[in-house]
């Protein structure tokens, strides 16, 4: 795959390669840590009662640790964070989370474009949670 065994090649890539897979658990306890970090607090993501009487399933991940959870696959890919020169998607589906228990995703990343000129790479993501997609036109732009 690379001369050093830890980044990727870009002459030895194709289009359709699968560069990795990975399933991402997330609980409420990761939810709390996340709303730490980010601070984003909004009630959706730790309180039952309150996302219930909005219009959701019960609380929810939030869409930006969904969507940095699925860009780690890319990153490790390819030799770190700094390689991610582009990153976007569309959020399609909320996450709900069980207390207790998991909410499992499922995140596949395909090339799905090269530019040798560039020396880049897209790689799109399918992130899914019970079958059904939660992530949508998610892709990465790697340099190698």
């Amino acid at each position: 795959m690379s001369t050093d065994d830890t980044r990727p090649v870009l002459a030895d890539l194709t289009v359709g390669d699968v560069v990795g897979t990975r399933t991402v658990e997330v609980d409420r306890a990761r939810l709390v840590r996340y709303a730490g970090a980010s601070g984003d607090f909004n009630p959706i993501h730790w309180n039952d009662a309150f996302a219930t009487e909005v219009g959701l399933p019960g609380v929810i991940a939030h869409g930006m640790f969904t969507m940095g959870a699925a860009v780690a696959l890319v990153e490790d890919w390819a030799g770190g964070p700094g390689a991610v020169v582009d990153y976007q998607t569309r959020f399609t589906r909320p996450v709900p989370v069980p207390n207790p228990g998991v909410a499992t995703l499922e995140v596949t990343g395909t090339v799905g474009a090269i530019d040798a000129e560039a020396g880049t790479v897209r790689v799109d993501l399918t992130v899914t949670f019970e079958g059904a997609r939660v992530l949508g036109k998610t892709q990465a732009v790697v340099r190698l």
